[in-house]
């Protein structure tokens, strides 16, 4: 669907993908939250989040000359043509494994997307302005999450386990895909690599700060954008897509 696309397409649908993703992730938390305020905030970002993955995808039918709509961008792709980060596709576990996989996604894309607000593609930079006021509320929100959380000695221990387990997948953030440096290299939007050493330094300088360990572990996950993905975006697809893969094209 996506592959023989134009690289303006590709590039939409690769933002789109990240943030419907995780949008999902988050949602399944509606309800399950430790508390009420807490519940209803993660829930509206996502709510976010799903929106602008609706934003990105509609802006993409828009370069294309083939019948697309968002809902078939979303549900008519297997895992092998999705392009989002192996790191929102990884389980929610716990709320602390929750809010320090948003921490880091948060931490990346506030600085990437102000980036990309300033392109000189104008529907792309209103839209990026738009998720780049979005994520600078969700960064506060995860940050605070993960200072606080720290403090305990219990909250302390889950929060280390937590960046242990996602370290592995972080560093896909900055490494541009073959569709990033199509794009990058026409000026429309920032190279992931160009953000590397700011992304690397405040997130170190932060978690630092919370007295928390930076993992050593060299291993790097990579391949989302090419379509390789772990095991569990199988699952999140499976529930997701269900209503339009049993039903084609039905619309409420």
């Amino acid at each position: 669907m996506i592959e023989n696309q134009l690289p303006i397409f590709r590039f939409l649908v690769q933002l789109g993908d990240d943030a419907l993703i995780l949008s999902q992730r988050l949602s399944e938390w509606c309800g399950h939250g430790p508390v009420l305020e807490q519940d209803i905030a993660l829930t509206n970002i996502s709510l976010d989040i799903l929106g602008q993955a609706r934003l990105w995808y509609q802006l993409a039918c828009d370069h294309t000359s083939e019948s697309m709509t968002e809902d078939k961008i979303a549900y008519k792709r297997d895992s092998a043509q999705m392009t989002n980060l192996t790191l929102v596709e990884q389980p929610n576990g716990d709320w602390g494994r929750t809010v320090m996989r948003q921490y880091l996604y948060d931490s990346f894309k506030k600085m990437y997307y102000s980036r990309l607000s300033e392109t000189h593609y104008a529907s792309i930079g209103e839209i990026a302005h738009k998720c780049k006021t979005e994520t600078n509320y969700h960064y506060k929100w995860s940050k605070t999450w993960v200072q606080r959380l720290s403090m305990g000695e219990e909250g302390h221990t889950r929060m280390q386990d937590a960046l242990n387990r996602l370290w592995r997948f972080h560093h896909e953030l900055t490494i541009p895909s073959a569709t990033d440096l199509e794009i990058s290299a026409e000026g429309i939007a920032p190279n992931p690599a160009d953000l590397k050493d700011a992304y690397l330094e405040e997130i170190s300088s932060f978690l630092t700060e919370c007295t928390l360990t930076i993992p050593d572990d060299k291993t790097v996950i990579t391949g989302g954008r090419k379509g390789i993905h772990t095991e569990h975006l199988g699952y999140i697809l499976a529930e997701m897509q269900f209503l339009q893969r049993a039903y084609p094209d039905r619309e409420w």
